[in-house]
């Protein structure tokens, strides 16, 4: 190779390099965790040429465009979320002891209230839920406000897709805000259909184009509908067939949702409105009157997360709900892929007595996952940690139970996506009835469930524990 060639690669080396020394620049700046932060800087010095791309795509954790979209935001959308986040509400009455300072962190951690005079009702299953949805959206008479992780246009979106042309012809309007990763294969059709309906349709990730720069690690993983500002649901279920067992002959998803009626809904009403202004700097007119007439009785907090918050927002409320823990604390995730903070704090309540259950699917749509978890298993049974995998399909309903003083409904799984990278939503009930029927379906739900212990991992090959230790690796990715 002559020197005339050597030059000319010396070039996009010296590019590469330097490309390399910034993205380094910003994680010493930026980062958040150690382990990260090394693993990144290595690979960034020993293979920049697939470092730098990776890191291009997946190494941010803050989202930066949200946060300026968020600042930028105009003056009454500002307004909205400050006087909701500064309610009054029961929390601040005497006298009350389940509104503990536990409560109270968790609305500084969302920047909302919680509210009194709701009622929730349990969706145990897809049927459940659809049902519901499909009612709630029939009875809408002035707008209706979508926002979904993954849309498909199988039979549920279908059935969607009809109710809200129908809608559309009756005057109501209709929002939708869907992700493009979530919904990578959601049909061009079906968007354009419903689109030229007279629906405004935004996706999360194409959105505001001037704004977004790299953000393929950022995912919209929130789930909800908002009727009227009146009605509203939370949960784990996606729009799709398989929460029904009718997609490819799958067996139904195990999953929860939440219908909410009452103030609560304003919270669900705002994360929405803050993802659809981040989308399409857009914010439409929306109903903000309160409540004349309470429709129930139930203390509803609802907890938007996120990567554009100050604080890692979702591992806060994990730890909030562990380390406060006093009798037990049981948690269904489908994903668990804890951080070394979350099992410390799951291992340390059940060493001081505390009944620590944490329900994972036996069928999963990850098998990484599914071996990642298996790494646990010593660290869990030695601390007398109780996992239990779900046998009758695939489990994934995001669920916690704390004591029985609240209950949690959302969208947020046990792994580092959900604790650093998604927008996640999670609906706080401190309602004795509403705390007795999660406790009861989660009981069912451990009845149908397949306890583990440490030798379901010491007794496997050492190829399977060493495969289990290398997935585990990448945590952060998972």
């Amino acid at each position: 190779m002559n020197a005339e060639n050597l030059s000319l690669l010396a070039i996009p080396l010296a590019a590469l390099y330097l490309a390399a020394l910034a993205c380094i620049y910003r994680i010493l700046l930026t980062y958040r965790t150690a382990q990260g932060a090394i693993a990144w800087i290595l690979a960034l010095v020993g293979l920049p040429y697939i470092a730098v791309p990776m890191f291009l795509l997946f190494g941010r954790y803050r989202f930066g465009g949200y946060v300026k979209a968020r600042r930028m935001g105009d003056e009454s959308l500002t307004s909205l979320l400050d006087q909701f986040e500064s309610q009054t509400t029961s929390i601040t009455n005497p006298g009350q002891e389940h509104f503990s300072d536990e409560l109270q962190v968790l609305c500084k951690l969302g920047r909302q209230p919680f509210t009194a005079g709701n009622h929730c009702t349990l969706l145990r299953d897809g049927e459940a839920t659809f049902a519901a949805l499909f009612d709630a959206m029939e009875d809408a008479r002035h707008y209706l406000l979508l926002e979904f992780y993954i849309v498909r246009s199988d039979r549920v979106g279908q059935r969607i897709k009809a109710i809200l042309e129908r809608k559309l012809a009756q005057g109501v309007e209709v929002w939708f805000l869907y992700d493009d990763i979530g919904s990578a294969f959601l049909s061009r059709k079906w968007l354009n259909e419903l689109s030229a309906a007279g629906a405004r349709i935004a996706s999360f990730g194409d959105g505001n184009i001037r704004r977004r720069r790299f953000q393929i690690n950022f995912r919209n993983h929130r789930k909800l509908l908002v009727c009227d500002g009146k009605v509203g649901f939370v949960g784990g279920i996606n729009l799709g067939d398989e929460y029904l067992g009718t997609a490819m002959d799958q067996e139904p998803w195990r999953d929860t949702h939440c219908r909410i009626e009452g103030p609560a809904v304003t919270g669900l009403q705002l994360a929405w409105l803050e993802d659809w202004n981040w989308a399409s700097n857009t914010r439409p007119e929306l109903n903000w009157a309160s409540v004349s007439q309470p429709p129930g009785d139930q203390e509803v907090l609802v907890l938007p997360t996120g990567p554009a918050d100050t604080w890692e927002t979702c591992t806060l409320f994990f730890l909030n709900c562990i380390n406060n823990a006093r009798t037990r604390i049981w948690i269904a995730s489908p994903y668990f892929v804890p951080d070394f903070q979350i099992m410390n704090a799951l291992q340390l309540a059940a060493l001081r007595g505390v009944d620590v259950r944490i329900l994972i699917p036996e069928k999963t749509d990850s098998p990484l996952v599914r071996l990642a978890a298996y790494s646990y298993l010593v660290q869990a049974s030695q601390a007398g940690i109780g996992i239990y995998r779900y046998q009758p399909g695939f489990m994934h309903q995001k669920v916690v139970l704390v004591d029985s003083r609240y209950a949690a409904i959302g969208t947020a799984n046990l792994d580092n996506r959900s604790m650093r990278l998604n927008f996640e939503i999670t609906a706080v009930n401190t309602s004795p009835t509403f705390i007795q029927q999660v406790e009861t379906m989660l009981e069912e739900d451990l009845g149908a469930s397949r306890p583990m212990t440490e030798n379901d991992y010491r007794q496997r090959s050492i190829l399977f524990r060493l495969g289990c230790r290398a997935v585990r690796l990448l945590a952060p990715l998972l």
